[in-house]
């Protein structure tokens, strides 16, 4: 059974013997002097012996320490070694997940420009609505819509999601052009259980029946609704953001200016462990200045939130 002091302290050991000054040691390692100090004193006394002798200003090693540190500092370049190739392998690869509809929509027309960006690492982009387990997943970051407020993740809010009704304009035009909130009580609806339509149709000032909802397309996530009502299959309840592009372009048209929300936003999420890879912090950088230039200047950064995926 190895004896081994406490790694902690060894470590304050290499960098001041290093220095031959604890306040040096004491900024590269991010500690106060005094901390470095308490390290030393709880080695010194574990091994028995002296490591250093206090000389006014300085301190100057013992010949127990300068007869020690040759092998701790060859012990921690193998250390440092043997985490190389995990290191690198980490950073060139970077695992994001997110729901189809943010990928289908927005994500992965856009993420290559993070790739040209960035040509030393792969992306990986895995789509699911199924909320991520960062201990149990190989995944770096995850995008997904929650309320935030996930114990262990740090969170970037990225959007805000609210909806409204939308249609192709040749539904438009097969139903006279014009249509009003009461008439998407007989129109044909897309994904008509979505609780998203009573919300909306309340707010318009439509009363809508409780009861089971009405017959319909019956579709898993907003990029495919969005999709059928382009396709003109009916009207479908759809969050601006992911279809201003569309809207534009004339493939679809947004019924009404009212705008409802139930409070979910879509959050950038990450262990809070890991806030300072590098690979998270340049995808974090370049996603919310990506949101910026879309003309989301209101995203903003939630250090001290923590959200999930």
């Amino acid at each position: 059974m190895r004896q081994i002091p406490p790694l902690a302290a060894v470590r304050v050991f290499e960098a001041a013997a290093r220095h031959e000054n604890f306040t040096s040691a004491a900024q590269e390692l991010g500690m106060t002097q005094a901390a470095v100090s308490y390290q030393i004193k709880l080695l010194e006394e574990r091994l028995g012996v002296a490591l250093f002798r206090r000389e006014k200003r300085r301190v100057v090693l013992t010949d127990a320490g300068r007869g020690a540190i040759p092998q701790v500092t060859r012990a921690f370049d193998a250390l440092d070694a043997a985490f190389a190739g995990i290191r690198a392998e980490d950073q060139a690869l970077l695992t994001i997940a997110t729901s189809n509809t943010f990928a289908n929509t927005w994500l992965a027309w856009r993420l290559g420009g993070f790739q040209l960006r960035h040509p030393e690492m792969a992306v990986r982009l895995e789509t699911s609505d199924l909320i991520t387990d960062f201990a149990a997943e190989d995944v770096d970051v995850a995008i997904r819509a929650g309320r935030g407020g996930w114990e262990g993740l740090a969170a970037d809010l990225l959007v805000k999601v609210d909806f409204t009704p939308m249609c192709s304009p040749d539904f438009l035009a097969r139903h006279g052009g014009r249509i009003e909130p009461r008439d998407l009580l007989r129109l044909p609806l897309i994904s008509p259980h979505d609780a998203w339509w009573s919300v909306w149709l309340r707010e318009a000032g439509v009363e809508v029946a409780d009861g089971p909802p009405r017959p319909g397309v019956r579709l898993d996530s907003q990029a495919h609704e969005g999709n059928a009502a382009m396709a003109g299959q009916g009207v479908a309840m759809l969050t601006p953001f992911f279809w201003r592009n569309d809207v534009a372009e004339g493939r679809l048209v947004r019924l009404f200016d009212q705008l409802s929300t139930r409070g979910f936003a879509y959050w950038l999420v990450y262990p809070e462990h890991r806030r300072g890879v590098a690979k998270i912090r340049r995808f974090r950088e370049w996603l919310l200045a990506e949101l910026g230039r879309q003309g989301f200047p209101d995203t903003v950064v939630a250090p001290g939130l923590n959200g999930a995926a």
